[in-house]
């Protein structure tokens, strides 16, 4: 299967990267701030604000499948208005397409949040997935969102270099005592999206962890499984800050782990070996 990961050079994308060669798929991937490099994938540099370009990368891959595994961040321009892009001309060439989308689109106002729940984000981050998510389903109607959580992994995530940087007070900050989320391995996120891309199912999956745990649960867990000294983690509460943003957001995958055969982990699982 030929195969075209957008975002190939993040963390997500990277490993899905991995993984589709791996298993024997005809890959091609973008990068745009960082430059790829594994072996055995045909790299394009694709800056998504660039839709000529986009057409261009397309045409020269014809694949089957694309995923998209960009993360803009807040940037509307990439998050938003190019995922729209994306998806337009992934549709017109007839184009499998998965989506990777956010629990940011949530406002954790009911906390668990099945596949039918509909967003209502509170910060620019979560609005600009949940309009990308909104054209995925407008113009690709047999396209695969997956929603996901906290990504980690192979101490490559953001939210295992903080812990490492704030136990050996390289920056400021705390981990949050109320900020909930379902931590998911990178690994099995991976492969649960290459599931997807190879399937025809269509709509909204949930893809997270099986654990509920606050981001200061997840740091002694990193921490732990890591050697480190977590006594030195700062705790703080999310609610007494200025951070914005959700408190609580579960998401069910339940509905989505019986239609897959890859197996879900909590973080007490994979963090739980040293």
């Amino acid at each position: 299967m030929r195969i075209l990961i957008v975002g190939g050079s993040g963390f997500l994308g990277t490993e899905l990267v991995r993984q589709t060669v791996a298993a024997g798929w005809e890959t091609a991937a973008t990068s745009c701030s960082r430059p790829g490099s594994l072996p055995g994938v045909a790299w394009y540099e694709l800056d998504l604000r660039v839709p000529e370009r986009l057409d261009d990368v397309l045409a020269e891959v014809a694949p089957l499948v694309v995923v998209n595994a960009t993360s803009g961040g807040s940037d509307w321009t990439v998050t938003a208005d190019a995922a729209f892009h994306l998806v337009a001309a992934a549709a017109k060439r007839g184009c499998r397409l998965v989506h990777v989308s956010s629990d940011a689109v949530f406002s954790g106002a009911r906390i668990h949040y099945d596949e039918t729940c509909l967003p209502d984000p509170l910060t620019p981050y979560g609005a600009a997935k949940a309009t990308a998510e909104t054209a995925v389903r407008l113009l690709a109607p047999d396209a695969a969102i997956v929603r996901t959580s906290l990504i980690v992994g192979h101490g490559r995530s953001a939210h295992e270099r903080m812990v490492h940087d704030l136990v050996a007070g390289a920056r400021d900050g705390v981990l949050f005592t109320d900020d909930i989320r379902c931590p998911v391995h990178v690994d099995d996120l991976a492969s649960a999206v290459c599931e997807l891309a190879a399937s025809d199912h269509a709509g909204t999956f949930h893809v997270a962890g099986a654990d509920a745990l606050s981001r200061h649960e997840l740091g002694v867990l990193i921490g732990r499984h890591d050697g480190l000294d977590t006594s030195r983690l700062p705790t703080g509460r999310r609610a007494d800050s200025f951070v914005p943003g959700a408190l609580d957001v579960r998401l069910d995958s339940s509905v989505t782990q019986k239609r897959l055969r890859t197996r879900l982990r909590g973080a007490r699982e994979f963090l739980g070996s040293v």
